[in-house]
Parts: structure tokens; C-alpha cells; sequence
């Protein structure tokens, strides 16, 4: 279905490595019930099919066909290798026409060739996708690897998409698409795990730095390598030098344990509670809302959490000042709100900016589904999120005045 890699120095047979593999394969490991699934253009001992199959479960199946110089009876005799438990959710097929529609299709070889042969495959592998399903596909991010097909995936990912993540750490890099041709339901975010994302990186098993926090700290040193090659006499080079590490540690990125019970609404980010209200507010619907919000000091984790499972839905950026996060002003601030349909109704996050934040980054696309607690963006510096939750269906669990920890701190249940 797929062209050949397209890098001599690919990390495995079918040109991705364990990173890119996970990526792959993240939407297959964040379902917690049972699911199918299909994997298309798999080799042996790949890091792809290795991956798919340490994501399953009791009453998952994988159907796995072959791919680029790869045989069937090859295939067979890996999957036998795995001992009976794999053997008996995983069957390897000739081809993806002996497949039945799947919830999640996965293509383990970088897609490469024109725009016309991928738009052909990924229309051929549509075709097995039930309904609200998840087509996953990679391709080569470098210039002149991909003969057209990068550009006709991004034009998908466009119209489709539902996630994308560029992984740095692959011989070559590539850029990995999630894509979605009929609409999911909202409920199915409760049955969900939050996403795993290569946008952020480990430092320790617990803490992760965002990718804009190793960038930033990348241009911090590269400043100081020139300014030192520059003035050699001169000791001006320890000024970005020793801002590389406060500046990285900002974008720190812990692991949390998000609170498995369903009626819990978490917080969206770290900080103090502002104040805890009921309103109105007629670009989110009629009714009233019960809203909020919390104040991020400099210091605290700026990533930005899923207070609630749902689908996103909507996603608009309102213009406004940059008055002090902490003060009534900010009120008008600019900020990006992301709208999320729930079964319990409608719920809003905002991510305001403050006096310093004027970068907010959001990651979840409209028609993206997200879990209780999943990272969705983050907000450089000082800054603010409000939660908006229907005030007939929840009651808030804090005050102002009180700390709260994203992803973690309850703030509210449902009713």
C-alpha cells in the first residue's frame, strides 16, 4: 500500500524508530476498552508492530498485513514467536482487503511517493475505518524525501486532521498524522487515556520539558556560542548561558496522576484560584455557566490540561489587551478559547494571556477527542485559564485563594 522508505539510514526495517513507532501507535494505546485495529505494511521485529502489540488488551483483535519486502509467512512466524496470547488477537492477512473495519488503522512505513499515490493509499485505507475511526500515517519532515506525498498529507491533515506530532528523534525526522473522516462521539472521550505526545521530552521518569521550552533553551545557547566567539575576552556569553536553564525549567512538563473518577473536573493548569462565579455568556450557548479561574505565576507548570473528556468542537482567538493576569483587567485579554461537547453539555477553557504571556499554544484541532486530564497546549509566561463549566451540572470544590495542580487538583464534579 505504501512506498518503500525513503531514508539508506532509517532506525528500522520499515524506517521508524521506537519514538516515532509510539507516536504511531498512541491513538491504539490511549483506548482503554476493547478495540480492532490494523496494521498495514508491517515487517518482523519492527518497532511499529512491536509497539501495536504491547498496546493490547483482553478482547482487543489486530489484523496485520505485510509490507515492503516482507512475507506472509514471515509475518506469521513472528507473530507465533509471541507466545499464545498474541496469537490469539493478532492475525496476519495477504492484504488489507481481508480486513474488517477497524477503529484504528495504523501504516508502518513512512508514506512516500507523489501526491497522487498517496491520496490514492490514504482513500484506499479510509475504506476500513469504522465509523468515527482513526487513520494514523507518517511521512519523511524533510525537504525532498517524500516526492509529494508530505504536502498531500498535510492538505489531509487540513481537512481531517485530529492531532499531529513532528518526531525530531528519527532517521529521518517525519511528521506523524491522525486522521478522522466521520465524526466521533463525544462519549467516546470517557473511554480514553490521555494521548501520548513526543512534544514533550524526558529529562526523569516524572518530568518532561515541552519542545518550545528545548528550543528556547537551544537558541539560549546558541547566543552565547557566538557572543563568546564574537568577544573571546569577554564574559557577556554567561548572560544566555545561564538563562538556557531557567528558561528550559519553565516549560517543565511533569507526569500527573489524573483522578479516575468520572464526575471529577480537574484543574486546566497550575495556580492560584481568582475567583469562582456564575455568568452568562452567549458565544458558549444560553444558560448559565460556572466559571473558574486561575492565575499562573511565572513560576508555576504553564502546560495546559483537558479539565474534562470531550471532543473539541470549536477553537477561536478573541483580541484583546495584556493587562496583569492576576488583575479584573485581564478580563480583556487576549485569549484563545477551546470549546469542548461533552454528554453533561458544553465546556469552555480559555487561555488568557498576561502582562509577559503573549504566546499561547494550542495542539487539539477541532474534532480531536480529548481525555480527562490530556495536555493540549500551553502559555508562555505569566498568564491565566478559565474553565466554563454548565452551572446546572456541576459544583466548584474550590475557593479563591486556593493552589491547584493541572491535571491533578479536583475543582468540580458533576452533578
Amino acid at each position: 500500500m505504501t512506498a518503500s522508505p525513503a531514508h539508506p539510514a532509517a532506525e528500522g526495517r520499515d524506517g521508524l524508530g521506537e519514538r516515532a513507532a509510539r507516536t504511531l501507535t498512541a491513538e491504539l494505546a490511549r483506548h482503554a476498552g476493547p478495540k480492532s485495529a490494523l496494521v498495514v505494511g508491517a515487517a518482523p521485529g519492527s518497532a511499529v508492530l512491536q509497539s501495536a502489540i504491547d498496546t493490547l488488551l483482553p478482547g482487543d483483535s489486530l489484523v496485520v498485513t505485510p509490507g515492503t519486502g516482507t512475507t506472509t509467512a514471515a509475518l506469521r512466524a513472528h507473530v507465533h514467536q509471541q507466545g499464545q496470547w498474541v496469537g490469539d488477537r493478532v492475525r496476519v492477512a495477504e492484504s488489507v482487503g481481508e480486513s474488517d473495519a477497524a477503529q484504528i488503522v495504523i501504516v508502518a512505513e513512512p508514506l512516500t511517493g507523489s501526491a497522487e499515490d498517496a491520496r490514492a493509499t490514504i482513500d484506499g485505507l479510509a475504506k476500513y475505518l469504522a465509523d468515527g475511526g482513526v487513520l494514523s500515517i507518517a511521512a519523511p519532515a524533510l525537504p525532498g524525501l517524500t516526492g509529494g506525498a508530505a504536502a498531500e498529507l498535510d492538505r489531509q491533515a487540513a481537512l481531517f486532521g485530529v492531532g499531529s506530532d513532528l518526531v525530531l528523534a528519527n532517521r529521518p525526522p517525519v511528521r506523524v498524522h491522525r486522521l478522522r473522516f466521520s465524526p466521533a462521539d463525544a462519549a467516546a472521550a470517557e473511554r480514553l487515556a490521555p494521548a501520548y505526545r513526543p512534544s514533550s521530552v524526558p529529562v526523569t521518569r516524572g518530568m518532561h520539558i515541552d519542545s518550545n521550552g528545548v528550543a528556547a533553551a537551544g537558541i539560549a545557547f546558541g547566543l552565547a556560542a557566538l557572543a563568546r566567539r564574537a568577544r573571546p575576552s569577554s564574559k557577556l556569553w554567561l548572560v544566555p548561558a545561564l538563562a538556557a536553564l531557567p528558561v528550559a525549567a519553565f516549560f517543565r512538563d511533569p507526569e500527573r496522576d489524573v483522578p479516575e473518577d468520572a464526575s471529577a473536573v480537574v484543574a486546566a493548569s497550575d495556580g492560584k484560584v481568582l475567583s469562582v462565579e456564575r455568568l452568562t455568556d452567549d458565544r458558549f450557548g444560553d444558560g448559565e455557566f460556572l466559571r473558574i479561574a486561575v492565575f499562573l505565576s511565572v513560576l508555576d507548570v504553564h502546560v495546559n490540561r483537558a479539565p474534562v473528556a470531550g471532543k473539541v468542537v470549536d477553537y477561536f482567538v478573541a483580541d484583546g489587551g495584556y493587562a496583569a493576569a492576576m488583575k479584573p483587567a485581564a478580563e480583556h485579554n487576549v485569549a484563545a478559547y477551546t470549546v469542548l461537547d461533552t454528554p453533561r453539555g458544553t465546556v469552555v477553557v480559555a487561555q488568557r494571556t498576561g502582562l509577559i504571556a503573549r504566546r499561547i499554544v494550542q495542539r487539539a484541532p477541532v474534532g480531536a477527542l480529548l481525555a480527562r486530564g490530556e495536555r493540549f497546549g500551553l502559555i508562555r509566561f505569566g498568564s491565566r485559564t478559565d474553565i466554563y463549566l454548565p452551572a446546572e451540572a456541576a459544583d466548584a470544590l474550590v475557593a479563591p485563594g486556593d493552589r491547584v495542580l493541572g491535571g491533578a487538583s479536583v475543582v468540580a464534579r458533576w452533578r
